[in-house]
């Protein structure tokens, strides 16, 4: 099986920054595309970025130019970066990963939690 345990999360005043990170680990032959999403409290998971095994990125308008992902295939390891926060910005972010372990399956983290205010 495999874990993707996410963490970087916390309190942190407008106009800061926060970086997250989630560790996958497990029986893991490959990983694929890795993305970051995010719940706000009373609205639906809306997808944040995503990175291809190649580097390849997309991010939702709401967070270019802010928000940058990056992975290190190595350590099986994605990163969002996350500067200019806004309180809007404020949700729990998951991290998921569509990897090939003994079946090819797209796996979820439990969240970490980003509150922006002052």
């Amino acid at each position: 099986q495999v874990q993707l345990v996410e963490s970087g999360g916390g309190l942190v005043q407008p106009g800061g920054s926060l970086r997250l990170s989630c560790a996958a680990s497990g029986t893991i032959f490959s990983i694929y595309a890795m993305g970051w999403y995010r719940q706000a409290p009373g609205k639906q998971r809306e997808l944040v970025a995503a990175i291809t095994s190649g580097g390849s990125t997309n991010y939702a308008d709401s967070v270019k130019g802010r928000f940058t992902i990056s992975r290190d295939n190595a350590k099986n390891t994605a990163y969002l970066q996350m500067s200019s926060l806004k309180p809007e910005d404020t949700a729990v972010y998951y991290c998921n990963a569509d990897v090939r372990t003994v079946h090819r399956g797209v796996f979820w983290g439990q969240g970490t939690r980003v509150t922006v205010s002052s």
